[in-house]
């Protein structure tokens, strides 16, 4: 049996504490974290809302080298009748769930309203420059809510696979380009990578 049955067959067998997490949340989730590590160290998770149907994440957490622990994970996923098993954090539709008004990361919180982007154009992958109100010394609490962003506008996968260069400044920065809204970065960026081939030259 391999370490992703083994990983479904405990998930199966408690199914009904994950779909009902929030009545006991710290310990369903340090126990699931422990289960889905022992596939892969770098594997993380996130839940959907609780509707008929729940939405269960396995993500890399930014790390391209667990990619394949991701797919051959959801791979493995058995059908089940209240779950869509997805993998990699999904894109967020801002325009009904708007889940980006506000980002809190430890004691740091960002009103991504207040941030905008520059997108690069190397003729080959697409970088992007973040202006986040408040960063400064390479602040690493600010980056994270940098790359939670990018995940929700743009997804876990894209975000890894086709953005090179992912830089952050202060909206004091001086910067050549125009710079726009954060919520105009899914359309811009879908544009600009289809238009995009070959390898990349910038290196994150």
């Amino acid at each position: 049996m391999t370490g992703y049955q083994k990983f479904w067959n405990w998930f199966v067998e408690h199914e009904q504490d994950l779909f009902n997490f929030e009545k006991d949340k710290e310990r369903i989730f340090d126990e699931l974290a422990d289960e889905l590590q022992k596939v892969d160290g770098d594997l993380t998770f996130e839940f959907g809302p609780k509707e008929a149907t729940r939405e269960f994440v396995i993500s890399a957490g930014g790390i391209k080298r667990a990619f394949p622990a991701v797919t051959a994970s959801t791979a493995a996923a058995p059908r089940l009748k209240n779950w869509k098993i997805t993998a990699f954090r999904p894109r967020r539709d801002i325009d009904q769930t708007d889940p980006l008004k506000t980002v809190a990361f430890r004691d740091k919180v960002v009103d991504a309203r207040n941030v905008q982007f520059t997108l690069l154009d190397n003729g080959q992958i697409a970088g992007i420059y973040l202006f986040i109100p408040g960063f400064k010394n390479e602040d690493a609490d600010l980056q994270q809510i940098a790359y939670l962003l990018l995940d929700s506008l743009l997804g876990e996968y894209d975000v890894e696979t086709k953005l090179g260069l992912i830089e952050i400044f202060s909206p004091e920065a001086k910067t050549q380009w125009e710079r726009y809204p954060l919520s105009a970065l899914p359309k811009a960026f879908d544009e600009l990578t289809a238009k995009l081939k070959g390898k990349p030259d910038f290196q994150n």
